[in-house]
């Protein structure tokens, strides 16, 4: 009515044109929907007129309603025969959207699965995974239910009970419900269905001190504080869930103010409303029987005289006007097709007429309305478009609203947030979660979950025969981490989980530097070594001429100064950064050196062997002894050069990151390259030490001056033994304790070569001189 009215007094929308209307009650009765439909198509309202073409006199353009599903589909099959145009403000069946079965049916609400999808994506944005469904217990609202939960389980959630409800159930129908709700641990439960049929499942809840539990309602549910007692009332108390859009409509609440009955004196349900609004009787012709009824009524005559504004807002329950702005929309979508119409605006329709409508009204048509109404588009006063889209419905807008119920038992429905179909996903729901009033139950938001979120480092594990929202939580596995989802991730091959596992670092790089106290310790004393190994060197060939240096070797003494200088100096390419060239020459230049070295070793004790062998006359030792020695000198090293080069060639040593070797760190080290031909060098410098240990061992007792075979076995022994103890820690060794274990190894050899077979002679040079003379070597010979 208010609509309309206000349309009439708009000189800029269908201007010289007046509408009306008629109204029907259906009584939420599906014969009375259909009798009421033929009634407005067929029945003639003035017997004196005559139809037109099946059209009333005046005009019918067509019809706002029903408000329910199971009432709008009898009309609209009807209806869709005659092509008549039909706007529903409450239907939200699926299956009013099948152009085929309803072809003039539109709405300005959505269909159910729109719905759906508001209230799981709803659920989402609260992080509520765990919850229960109440549908009514008809075949519209178990098909209803079912979708939800499908829509529900299809965003991630979980639907813990499904249970059907309606206000004709017995007690204990109704306790049994009730059972399922106290047994379930869902905190919140979405009531798709009328608020009719929750009236005694509350008032029982009620009654059993049954509270915290967070009601999410569907479009369908109203809030009527009279349906409801105020202690049951209360148990819906912070819930929250969805209604239609609605805007102010200025002028209303000022219409509602001024209903009157002489405004309105045809209306036949104005006084009946009066008589409920302030309690009181219409005076009738009886005046017997007026008297008598209100001594026993107690009632007073209504006058017409009572204030209307003084109960408007608790009468019409102004705080919720969706499903009254939907029925505003309805009309007004017939007003701006009807403008369209008349304008002209688009002579589609009347091609086949061949002119346009406003010039010959007589001719118009049901469908010809229906075509306009399809492409009707207006805006609201807040700009927002009205529209209908493919399925005969106007895109979805729902507001959020929370029940807030006060201890004197006044409520308000504030609105906390909206829903907007037309919005990119991630944005379609709005809402400010502070402003929502919960369940006195609750401080502060609750969380309605099967299990807990995992922390931060554990990841989820499905329990067997529960929901996937059901889960235990474990810790990730070594070397993964896990975010906010719970699903662990491997961390990439350069980083490792932190201590809680939520967040890779970087792995620690790990080799043999010289910043720390390893490193230092082992160059220090690679340099102090070779320091010495020069000193050595120098004090040899200072005192050539003297016969402890004689009668050493003296040339073959200078080579295994050198070589074992060279050993104390490659040491150092184990430490530090390991780069190509040092990966290349470490391992080589050590094998070859130390096959020097022994092999001087073995062309010395050759030479004692041979010397004391050319005391005798008959002997020829004295003409190969320095042929042997040298050819003992380039042969042995030629075999491990030989060895090596093939090592280069075929599979060289290369700088390589392990990541596998330990978890949380980077091993930066020399990859051999080849472990066959490594362990082929070591093993050839190993026979070679051992072939010279056992000549020098079998020469041990051979005269001479200055016990050389002795003191070659030793240091030979010294030189195995170190070798010896260095493969099983080599082998058992990770990390930068390789090269550690080998540099140590190396130093160890060397140094004790250098001290078994040089440190005897610089004592003798440098501290018993007297002992370096031919006289003694000669008394000496004489003794033995």
């Amino acid at each position: 009515m208010f609509a309309i009215e206000e349309i009439n007094q708009n000189i800029n929308l269908l201007p010289n044109l007046t509408l009306g209307f008629d109204i029907y009650d259906s009584c939420v009765s599906e014969s009375r929907v259909i009798q009421e439909t033929m009634m407005l198509l067929w029945e003639k309202q003035n017997p004196l007129d005559e139809p037109r073409e099946g059209w009333n006199v005046p005009l019918l353009a067509g019809i706002v309603g029903d408000s329910m599903s199971t009432l709008s589909i009898p009309m609209a099959r009807i209806l869709g025969l005659c092509n008549y145009p039909q706007i529903s403000f409450g239907a939200f069946d699926t299956a009013l959207s099948d152009r085929q079965q309803f072809p003039s049916f539109l709405r300005t609400v959505p269909n159910e699965k729109i719905q759906d999808k508001a209230i799981s994506r709803l659920l989402t944005h609260l992080g509520w995974t765990w919850v229960g469904i109440l549908t009514r217990d008809d075949d519209l609202g178990e098909i209803a239910g079912q979708h939800l939960k499908e829509d529900i389980m299809q965003n991630g959630g979980c639907v813990a009970f499904l249970e059907k409800i309606h206000f004709h159930y017995t007690l204990e129908k109704v306790k049994k419900i009730i059972d399922v709700i106290v047994n379930s641990t869902v905190i919140a439960i979405v009531v798709y269905c009328e608020e009719m049929h929750l009236k005694r499942l509350l008032e029982i809840m009620s009654a059993q001190g049954i509270w915290g539990k967070v009601w999410i309602y569907s479009l369908s549910f109203t809030f009527s504080p009279g349906m409801f007692s105020g202690n049951s009332s209360k148990i819906l108390n912070g819930s929250i869930g969805l209604v239609l859009h609605s805007e102010n409509m200025p002028g209303f609440s000022n219409f509602l103010q001024t209903l009157h009955p002489s405004k309105y004196s045809k209306d036949i349900f104005i006084k009946q409303f009066w008589k409920t609004a302030f309690d009181c009787e219409w005076p009738t012709n009886n005046s017997m029987s007026t008297p008598q009824l209100l001594q026993t009524s107690k009632k007073m005559f209504c006058s017409g005289e009572e204030k209307l504004s003084e109960v408007v807002t608790s009468l019409f329950e102004l705080g919720d006007l969706s499903y009254t702005f939907q029925a505003y929309l309805a009309v007004y979508a017939f007003a701006y097709a009807l403008h369209d119409l008349f304008q002209c605006t688009n002579q589609e329709p009347f091609s086949e007429f061949g002119k346009c409508i406003k010039e010959n009204k007589d001719t118009i048509k049901p469908w010809q309305v229906y075509w306009y109404l399809r492409n009707v588009h207006f805006k609201t006063q807040s700009e927002d478009e009205v529209f209908f889209n493919d399925l005969g419905e106007v895109p979805a807008m729902f507001d959020i609203m929370n029940l807030q119920i006060f201890p004197d038992n006044s409520y308000r429905l504030a609105k906390v947030g909206s829903y907007d179909s037309r919005a990119v996903l991630g944005q379609q729901i709005l809402l400010d979660i502070a402003a929502i009033v919960w369940n006195q139950k609750y401080k502060q938001m609750p969380q309605s979950v099967c299990s807990e979120s995992c922390q931060l480092g554990y990841r989820k594990v499905s329990i067997q025969g529960q929901p996937v929202c059901c889960f235990q939580c474990v810790p990730c596995s070594i070397g993964e981490i896990s975010n906010e989802t719970a699903v662990c991730l491997k961390c990439p091959e350069d980083q490792w989980p932190n201590e809680k596992q939520d967040a890779c670092l970087l792995k620690v790089i790990q080799y043999l530097s010289y910043e720390e106290t390893m490193g230092i310790a082992l160059a220090a004393a690679s340099v102090t070594f070779s320091l010495i190994t020069l000193s050595i060197i120098c004090i040899f060939r200072k005192y050539s001429e003297t016969p402890v240096v004689k009668a050493n070797n003296r040339n073959i003494s200078y080579v295994t100064l050198v070589a074992l200088n060279v050993c104390f100096i490659a040491s150092l390419m184990f430490i530090g950064y390991p780069l190509l060239i040092t990966c290349l020459l470490r391992q080589t230049i050590f094998g070859t050196t130390f096959s020097v070295v022994v092999s001087c070793m073995l062309a010395k004790t050759i030479t004692v062997i041979v010397a004391f062998k050319a005391i005798k006359p008959s002997s020829f030792g004295k003409h190969f002894d320095a042929r042997i020695s040298s050819c003992v000198i380039y042969f042995c090293p030629l075999i491990q050069i030989t060895i090596c080069t093939a090592w280069l060639g075929i599979a060289p040593p290369f700088p390589e990151l392990n990541m596998r070797a330990k978890a949380d760190t980077i091993l930066v080290e020399c990859n051999e390259g080849s472990h066959l031909f490594f362990y082929c060098m070591l093993g050839y410098m190993g026979v070679l030490a051992s072939v010279s240990f056992v000549v020098a061992f079998l020469s041990r007792k051979l005269p001479d001056s200055f016990n050389e075979g002795q003191y070659i076995t030793f240091s030979m022994f010294v030189f195995l033994s170190v070798w010896l103890c260095f493969i099983p820690a080599y082998m058992s060794a990770e990390g930068k304790n390789i090269v550690i274990v080998e540099v140590f190894a190396i130093l160890a050899s060397s140094a004790g070569l250098l001290g078994c077979l040089f440190l005897p002679k610089c004592y003798i040079i440098l501290l018993r001189p007297e002992m370096n003379t031919k006289q003694y070597v000669r008394g000496k010979h004489a003794c033995n």
